[in-house]
């Protein structure tokens, strides 16, 4: 990739901004707890993986925060509570606090050194894990397929070749020509302003469509598969991805195409029974009211906006992780006949 996501300089951490993606490339730096949970919270860094990622350096600028004075508690609690639904933040912080539990009573300089190795080491984890991802989705995808994606699983939701993307950059790789239909993703449109800019980045074949396109080339035959990534997953299967992605599984289902989830492992929240479970992180209205600042529905409207949906096991064909390919629980798709 020619653009870094996240990149920590022992201090600071340097942010990728994806809020202003793609209109121009610029960075945001932070240096304490509060302002990486803000940039989680306002969507400058977003995807889990990432999220997690950038929650472990924080935890390093806590033991340097004024504010925290060390306090790592407290300063889990604030960057737990940035984006509830994705597990991976949380996996990240209960691992740091685990780390430094394990490693106390120790002088704060050799706690900070040993803490900033764990988070290294999530960052690298999560880079060698999209390329696990990527070579065993890709063995999915035959050449001259033509793949729907919906919001953003790629290097800009990671610190790696990303999970849904990471599988068609590694299809790419091996010589197969894909060509990738991209949902915009509304409210926010990841999909358009993220996607496509990191398809285009790399060199990919990719059509951009609204969200409520995707029936009709379902409807034509001209989807051969889908890949989404997953905010999180429960034990049994369930998934929880950008809000859109249920509309999409229902759709493959009719129309017999596979629907692929690529994570890592610890996308996986083996804490949680099944998709009832998960928290859905709802958004401000004006999210929806307004594109680029610019109002679309009248003043006052009543909104609601759901980050998240949940999507049956029984809709997913196989779930894509580092570890390899899980199936799903859809054995047997309908007839559309019928």
């Amino acid at each position: 990739m020619n653009f870094k996501t996240l990149e920590w300089r022992g201090h600071s951490l340097h942010l990728l901004d994806q809020r202003v993606l793609p209109s121009r490339v610029s960075t945001v730096v932070c240096r304490t707890v509060d302002e990486v949970a803000e940039s989680i919270r306002n969507l400058t860094v977003r995807g889990a993986p990432a999220i997690g990622v950038a929650a472990g350096y924080a935890i390093v600028l806590a033991l340097d925060d004024p504010a925290y004075a060390g306090e790592l508690a407290r300063a889990a609690e604030i960057l737990k509570s940035a984006r509830p639904t994705a597990v991976n933040l949380a996996w990240a912080v209960d691992r740091m606090l685990r780390v430094a539990g394990e490693s106390t009573p120790l002088e704060s300089r050799v706690l900070r050194d040993i803490l900033e190795r764990e988070a290294v080491a999530i960052h690298e984890e999560d880079a060698a894990m999209c390329r696990e991802i990527g070579e065993h989705g890709a063995a999915l995808f035959a050449d001259g397929m033509t793949v729907l994606t919906h919001c953003n699983a790629g290097a800009l939701a990671t610190a790696g070749i990303g999970t849904a993307l990471g599988v068609i950059y590694t299809a790419r790789d091996q010589g197969k020509r894909l060509h990738v239909f991209v949902d915009e993703t509304r409210p926010v449109l990841q999909g358009a302003r993220l996607t496509m800019w990191e398809l285009m980045q790399e060199g990919i074949d990719a059509t951009l469509i609204t969200d409520n396109t995707a029936a009709s080339l379902f409807a034509a035959g001209r989807i051969g598969a889908v890949i989404v990534g997953a905010d999180r997953i429960a034990r049994n299967g369930d998934v929880a991805n950008k809000i859109g992605t249920y509309n999409l599984a229902v759709l493959a289902a009719y129309h017999g195409v596979p629907f692929y989830v690529a994570a890592p492992q610890s996308t996986i929240d083996q804490n949680i029974a099944s998709g009832a479970e998960i928290p859905i992180e709802e958004r401000g209205a004006q999210e929806v009211t307004e594109i680029g600042g610019v109002s679309v529905a009248p003043a006052g409207s009543k909104v609601f906006s759901p980050a998240f949906d949940v999507t049956p096991v029984g809709l997913i064909t196989a779930i894509i992780s580092d570890s390899g390919v899980r199936p799903g629980g859809r054995v047997r798709p309908p007839d559309p006949s019928h």
